[in-house]
């Protein structure tokens, strides 16, 4: 595996932030966000189960640019969107 460090949420101080990485073996982002909580889980649930394996967490909307450039990242890996 080859994680790629793609950038930390730049609106903290560097520690325990939000994080983008992108895995060129698996063709797979890899983040780093918040917990998301009590409140959050039970919205996500309405749309189907989370299985222990996965994990909801959120990302501010500040990160968007970081993760086009993730996108951007895996594009010229040739990873396929479909």
């Amino acid at each position: 595996m080859t994680l790629r460090f793609i950038s930390k949420d730049p609106n903290t101080n560097g520690d325990h932030c939000p994080t983008v990485w992108y895995d060129d073996v698996a063709k797979e982002f890899v983040v780093q966000g918040w917990k998301a909580g009590v409140e959050l889980g039970a919205a996500c649930l309405t749309t189907g189960p989370i299985p222990d394996t996965e994990a909801v967490v959120r990302l501010p909307a500040r990160m968007m640019e970081i993760l086009r450039e993730a996108c951007d990242v895996a594009a010229e890996d040739g990873a396929s969107f479909r």
